[in-house]
Formats: C-alpha cells, sequence, structure tokens
C-alpha cells in the first residue's frame, strides 16, 4: 500500500486541493508544513493527529516543519461563535517556547536533513502595514474571503477585521517557507481548509508557474457525539506530563469506547494495517478484555511519556 493510499485507509484525509498531482509529488521527497498556534502553553490530545500525520510523512521520507505560531497567536483563528481574548507578547513567548518543547519529542530534528522548527514571529513581525496591504491583501478578493466557510458563519455576529486577515498571515507563512524551504504541502484539520486554500492560491499567484498542495483531515470525534480530548471528569487530555500525568493520560485511552477504539488506532497508531485488522478481530472475539484499548493506551502513553511514564502508568 502506497503511503497517501495508507493515510486514506487510515481515515486521515478528508479534502485535497490537487489528489491526483499531490499523489505524484509524493513519489518523490518533499517538504511538508503543519502549524499549532501557541494560544495556550501545552498542546492537547486533540492536536496528536495532526502532529502524529508530520512524523508519519517524516518516517516515509519527507522533511516536516513544525510551525510555531507566534505571530498568528497573536490573532487567533477565527472561531465559529466569537472573537477570541488577545493574549499578551510575554504570554504568548512563553506558550511557544513550551510548545517547541514538546513538538520535539515526535519529530527527529538531529538530522543534517531533518525536521525544521520554525516560529512565525521570525518573519510576520517585520512586515509593515503597507508591505502587508501591497504585497499579500491585493491578492486576496473580498467575496472569496467572505464565502470561506468560517468568515461566512461569522457574518451574522461579525467578525473583527483583525479576524478577518488571519487568512492571510497564514497564507503569508505558506509563501515564505515555499521561497525559504521550498515547502510545498499544508496539512491540517478540515477547519483550516480555508486557510489551506489560502495559501496555495497565494503561492500560484506570486510564483506563477509553482504547485504547492493543501490536504486536510478529518477532525478526531466520538461516535457518540462528545467532544474529543476531554477525560470523563470533563477536563482536558494535555500533552504536557505538568498538566496530565502519564497514568491519567493512560487511563484516558484505556476508556474509549469499542466504538472508536479502532478509529483511533487507524488515526493515531504506527501499528501496521495488518497489525490493526488483528486487533479489531480480538476486539470482536472478546471486547471484554479491552486489547485494542490497551494498545492503543500503552503506545500513545509511551510516544507522549516515554518508558519510565508508561511503567508507572501500568503500575
Amino acid at each position: 500500500m502506497k503511503f497517501f493510499d495508507e493515510l486514506k485507509w487510515r481515515g486521515l484525509v478528508k479534502d485535497v486541493t490537487d489528489e491526483e498531482g499531490l499523489k505524484e509529488r509524493l513519489e518523490r521527497p518533499l517538504t511538508c508544513y503543519c502549524g499549532f498556534d501557541p494560544t495556550g502553553d501545552s498542546l492537547h490530545v486533540g492536536h496528536l493527529q495532526q502532529i502524529l500525520l508530520l512524523r508519519r510523512y517524516q518516517l516515509n521520507g519527507h522533511r516536516p516543519i513544525a510551525l510555531c505560531g507566534g505571530a498568528t497567536a497573536m490573532i487567533g483563528d477565527p472561531r465559529p461563535t466569537s472573537e477570541r481574548a488577545l493574549q499578551s507578547l510575554e504570554t504568548i513567548a512563553e506558550n511557544a517556547e513550551s510548545i517547541k518543547e514538546q513538538l520535539a519529542k515526535f519529530l527527529d530534528f538531529s538530522a543534517t536533513d531533518g525536521a525544521i522548527m520554525v516560529n512565525n514571529h521570525d518573519w510576520l513581525s517585520k512586515i509593515g502595514i503597507l508591505d502587508f496591504l501591497r504585497d499579500y491583501g491585493k491578492y486576496f478578493n473580498v467575496n472569496y474571503m467572505i464565502n470561506k466557510d468560517i468568515v461566512s458563519s461569522r457574518l451574522e455576529t461579525g467578525i473583527s477585521f483583525t479576524e478577518f486577515t488571519y487568512t492571510i498571515l497564514q497564507a503569508a507563512d505558506f509563501l515564505h517557507l515555499y521561497d525559504n524551504y521550498d515547502c510545498v504541502l499544508q496539512i491540517g484539520g478540515s477547519d483550516q481548509w480555508g486557510n489551506l486554500t489560502s495559501g496555495c492560491e497565494l503561492i500560484r499567484k506570486v510564483k506563477t508557474e509553482a504547485k504547492a498542495y493543501g490536504v486536510t483531515s478529518p477532525l478526531i470525534t466520538r461516535s457518540d457525539g462528545s467532544k474529543f480530548g476531554k477525560s470523563e471528569g470533563g477536563k482536558s487530555v494535555w500533552l504536557n506530563p505538568k498538566r496530565t500525568n502519564s497514568y491519567e493520560f493512560y487511563q484516558f485511552w484505556l476508556n474509549t469506547p469499542d466504538s472508536d477504539v479502532i478509529d483511533y488506532l487507524k488515526r493515531l497508531s504506527f501499528k501496521t494495517p495488518e497489525e490493526i485488522n488483528e486487533l479489531e478481530q480480538k476486539q470482536l472475539e472478546a471486547p471484554h478484555l479491552r486489547i485494542a484499548q490497551k494498545a492503543l493506551a500503552q503506545e500513545m502513553t509511551l510516544l507522549v511519556h516515554n518508558e519510565e511514564g508508561l511503567m508507572t502508568a501500568l503500575k
């Protein structure tokens, strides 16, 4: 099974800007990126799918870039409901450092052509307002932007110009990475589709003959409709061990409902399709043994809390 076909089997592909073109481009090494805004001092399990997707690309010979949104976090990705509260520069800078440490657990930055960590504050903070309007704003049609799902959903209640420009800043990120790192692919959750297409469009317009791609994956949801990423007590499950210890982390995965566990294994585990199919069969034969849940809990805890954390959780 080829890499992209396996991603589809795992349920990790929703929308693609040019599926046939991307499948062909994946035949040789490329550079891809995913952004994480440091709006808090820790990422949570809801971010794991995208983090581990970057890891999958790296394991398949591609170069991942983990972008920490030190600049875009100052604005905040528009929410469907209301404006985000703006945070101070100092808080965002502290959050960015914490998130960089967390991302370094999952990607190999040691090789010469290994993963790269960047912070968009390094370049976006240097763009003046007139340069922003002339060099980027002129490429974005207001009608085109209004039709994007996240913006159109806010037209009734109102959206500030600040949040309205978020998609342009993210597009500027993609162009910067294209120019400086030969990055041709952006990945993200399905809620990022509008931002991904903005980046691809900007590169196409500025570079004329250039080809860039965007691919989203469905957000993880629970089959009962409840939000993924919360423990039974309603607390968020964090990747920072100081906020969620290894025992709580292990228990979160162990408590996965039977109806969800195979989906989670496909999306988050690095087990082969054959191994996952085998676990699914065992789950059907003896669900009370929770074999699939234990396999998921052990793998996720080992990834996030290392061997020592896993041993503590098991004890």
